[in-house]
C-alpha cells in the first residue's frame, strides 16, 4: 500500500545528537503507569510536543527498529544508517509542531528517515556512475528482444517476498547505478507514491516512471546473470 503524508521536510538536519541532550525534553515529566504501558498515538504525540522524555523513549522503542531498517536499505551500511536515524529523531523533534495528524506517526517518521537518508547520500562525494545501458534489453533488427524475459521483470518488492531469491535481489539492487537504485528503493521497497518520489528527488513524475522502468529492467538482467552463474556452478 502506498504511504502518503503531507509533511514539510525543510527543517535543517543537525549532527547526530543523543535525545537526552535535546533542549526541551522534560526528564521529570509523568509517565504512564507500567514500564510497557500501551499509549495511544494521540497521547504519545501530545506528550512528544510537551517534551516529555518518556514519550521520546516510547517513540524510539516502538518505531526505532523499523526506522533503522529503512535507513540501512537506503544507506547500505550500518554506521551511516545509525547516524541517519539519530539525525532523523532530531529533525522530528524540531518538526513536531508541523505534524497535523493527517497520517500515522509511523508514516511521518518514515518519511523523515527517508529524506534524511537521501540527504546523507547526496552529502557524500559521488564517484562517476556506471552507465545502465549495458543492463537494459537489447533488440534485434525486427524489433524483438535479443533474449526472452522471465518473471524477474516484476517489481522488487514482490521479488523480495520470495525467500529463495531475497538475498540475491538485495545484492543486485546494490549493483544498480545510484540514481536508479534510489528510485527503485523509494517506489518498490519503501512504497512511496510516484509524486512523492518526484518531490524528494527533484524530478518530474514522468522522469521517475522512466527511471523506475529502466531500473526494473536492469535488475532483471542482473538477476538472470546471477542465477545463470549459480546454475552453472551447481
Amino acid at each position: 500500500m502506498t504511504r502518503r503524508c503531507d509533511v514539510s521536510m525543510n527543517q535543517p538536519i543537525g549532527a547526530p545528537v543523543p535525545m537526552r541532550d535535546v533542549q526541551g525534553l522534560t526528564p521529570s515529566a509523568p509517565t504512564p503507569s507500567g514500564a510497557n504501558a500501551v499509549v495511544d498515538e494521540a497521547t504519545l504525540v501530545a506528550a512528544l510536543r510537551a517534551g516529555h522524555e518518556w514519550a521520546f523513549e516510547t517513540m524510539v522503542r516502538t518505531y526505532g527498529g523499523r526506522l533503522l531498517a529503512v535507513a540501512r536499505r537506503i544507506c547500505g551500511n550500518e554506521e551511516d544508517a545509525r547516524d541517519v536515524l539519530q539525525s532523523a529523531y532530531l529533525s522530528a523533534f524540531r518538526s513536531l509542531h508541523g505534524f497535523e495528524g493527517s497520517c500515522q506517526l509511523s508514516t511521518w517518521l518514515h518519511r523523515i528517515v527517508v529524506n534524511t537518508a537521501l540527504m546523507r547520500l547526496r552529502s557524500k562525494k559521488r564517484k562517476p556512475e556506471d552507465s545502465i545501458e549495458a543492463l537494459l534489453p537489447a533488440f534485434l533488427e525486427d524489433g524483438h528482444h535479443v533474449e526472452q524475459f522471465s518473471d524477474w521483470a516484476m517489481p522488487a518488492d514482490r521479488l523480495m517476498e520470495r525467500e529463495d531469491v531475497r538475498a540475491l535481489v538485495r545484492q543486485s539492487i546494490a549493483q544498480l547505478p545510484e540514481t536508479y537504485r534510489e528510485v527503485l528503493m523509494l517506489r518498490d521497497i519503501e512504497e512511496l507514491a510516484t509524486d512523492d518520489v518526484a518531490k524528494l528527488l527533484a524530478l518530474t513524475p514522468n522522469a521517475v516512471k522512466v527511471r523506475l522502468h529502466r531500473a526494473r529492467q536492469a535488475l532483471s538482467t542482473l538477476l538472470r546473470r546471477d542465477l545463470t552463474c549459480e546454475a552453472v556452478l551447481r
